[in-house]
């Protein structure tokens, strides 16, 4: 024990990281999936230079620790390494060193603490993120062919972490115009895009889906005073559920006319402007601030340091922040009944969950209806490959692009949702998340690899009609195109999510194009809707959704 604890004074710093590394493994192998890691544990069976929803960092990071660890600290191995070293890199870019706070504004970040152990792209992205900081410093100190290639090589990784890179690099670029001046800076863009090439081609060949989903489809469609509100509030929560204020406030007084603080300034600030107008299109999740973090702790760490009365406050917060994260790392670890019955998170009770169903299946392929989640959790805790229908009352995702469906068509499957419930033949479910009915499909089918694309995304329906349009019809796998299906496909118009109006549509050969026509006449009061193309499947009244919704205004 003596000796311990003389490592531990001769080594305070190092001893700190090591403890949190390992506290964090902890947690990442104890903890069930959340919906969203398990969707990535999927696409890392089907390792591709891009995905619908994201770039392919984290399916790279997840396949690789799972290739180690076949269990839930293998799909988070990644994570909690790129977490240590995310607060490491921190640590290094702080401009003065005062342990004792950094240890004390670290420990007060849940985010970072349990949070960090999550396999989502949001992790790689913050990790890169600060070696980007990092990297650029070096940078600014000596701009040779090195530092250059490498400065570009850390953009790229950032970008193939998750898109919101972007917003760093160009914040970095408005705090400095200097480097508008400088070949080196060219050179490393130049060396960016380049090394970010294969996703872009990748995003061209299947019709920027990822441009198409995150810019316009995700739009609500009207604004609401909570999507803001929220924002705001889950702002100062991820930034420390006691200390936030306290830190928010230190990073915007700390001055600096640095080049360093002053990209470190920009990219947070820029970094939350950007999202709070994000708000007016539609509900913006708290975690996707999480970069701004890395210059969140040095502005604010800079600021405290010099400023012991307010830098106060983060220790006489700290003990009461440890014990909220220590209660919910406990819970997080455990099974209290009374607790996770009542809450029925995403991390407890998915391997009965999974259990059950696949009980019920009797052995047989389990298809879930509008869910990249339910699918990609059953077939982590079975085994048992899985695949999402997504309809025209959902959206598409990554379930469109694999080739799981193809390996169903025509045979028996074990068709899982609530809506199931009101039909005959069905199976009752219990579970200890949510009760859900089952139903034994003989021949299944759909067709929602097939991609819909008409020649304008905006419709006007006049006089209740819609105007013919012409229509590629592509298919992901692998063909360039193909013949019109011979199943129905139709012309679905929602408002929000209520189906207002389905049209049958009828295709004749139109040139090198398809020609669409909506039958019948379209009764919807006027306003604007989401019109999406569908094609039947084995039920009569699910229509896979092949096409990305569209704008459609009804005069």
């Amino acid at each position: 024990m003596a000796y311990l604890k003389n490592l531990l004074n001769r080594y305070p710093v190092q001893a700190f990281f090591i403890v949190w590394l390992l506290v964090n493994l902890i947690q990442a192998g104890g903890t069930e999936l959340l919906d969203d890691e398990a969707y990535y544990w999927v696409y890392s069976h089907y390792l591709d230079w891009g995905y619908f929803d994201h770039p392919p960092m984290i399916a790279i990071l997840v396949k690789i620790g799972y290739a180690i660890f076949h269990n839930e600290l293998g799909v988070r191995l990644f994570m909690a390494l790129m977490n240590t070293a995310t607060l490491y890199l921190v640590y290094r870019l702080l401009p003065e060193k005062d342990n004792r706070l950094f240890y004390a504004i670290a420990g007060s970040m849940a985010v970072l603490q349990i949070g960090g152990i999550l396999a989502v792209p949001d992790i790689p992205l913050t990790f890169f993120t600060a070696l980007f900081f990092w990297q650029y410093k070096r940078f600014l100190h000596n701009s040779n062919l090195f530092h250059s290639l490498l400065l570009g090589l850390v953009m790229a990784l950032m970008l193939y972490s998750k898109y919101h890179g972007v917003l760093i690099i160009l914040l970095t670029l408005a705090s400095n115009p200097k480097l508008f001046r400088q070949w080196q800076a060219y050179l490393a863009a130049l060396f960016g895009a380049a090394l970010f090439l294969p996703h872009l081609i990748w995003q061209y060949n299947h019709g920027f889906p990822s441009v198409q989903y995150h810019l316009m489809e995700r739009n609500a469609p009207a604004y609401r005073f909570s999507f803001t509100s929220e924002y705001l509030l889950g702002q100062v929560l991820l930034a420390g559920p006691l200390i936030g204020w306290l830190l928010l406030w230190a990073a915007a007084k700390y001055k600096s006319k640095d080049p360093l603080t002053r990209a470190l300034k920009f990219s947070m600030v820029g970094f939350y402007l950007f999202f709070l107008l994000s708000t007016l299109k539609g509900r913006v999740e708290a975690n996707w601030t999480v970069p701004a973090l890395v210059p969140l702790i040095i502005l604010s760490h800079s600021y405290l340091s010099g400023h012991q009365q307010a830098a106060s406050w983060v220790y006489r917060l700290l003990t009461p922040t440890l014990i909220l994260i220590l209660i919910a790392r406990v819970y997080l670890l455990t099974d209290i009944k009374p607790l996770t019955a009542r809450f029925k998170d995403e991390m407890h009770h998915n391997r009965s969950w999974a259990s059950s169903i696949k009980a019920s299946s009797g052995g047989l392929p389990v298809i879930f209806l509008n869910s990249y989640q339910r699918p990609s959790k059953y077939w982590f805790y079975t085994g048992d490959t899985s695949y999402s229908l997504n309809t025209t009352m959902y959206r598409r995702n990554n379930y469109n692009f694999w080739p799981v469906e193809a390996t169903l068509q025509g045979r028996t499957v074990y068709a899982v949702d609530f809506i199931f419930g009101r039909e005959d033949n069905h199976t009752r479910i219990p579970t200890a998340k949510v009760e859900t009915f089952g139903k034994r499909i003989d021949s299944f089918y759909a067709n929602s690899s097939i991609r819909l694309l008409p020649s304008n995304r905006k419709f006007l329906v006049k006089e209740g009609i819609i105007e013919p349009f012409d229509l590629d019809i592509k298919q992901n796998d692998p063909q360039p195109s193909m013949a019109p299906p011979a199943q129905a496909m139709v012309f679905d118009i929602y408002k929000g999510d209520s189906l207002m109006s389905r049209s049958a549509v009828q295709l004749k050969a139109n040139g090198n194009k398809w020609q669409a026509s909506p039958e019948g006449k379209i009764s919807l009061p006027a306003g604007k809707y989401k019109a999406k193309l569908g094609l039947a499947t084995w039920h009569p009244k699910l229509y896979s959704q092949n096409s990305p919704a569209m704008d459609l205004l009804a005069e």
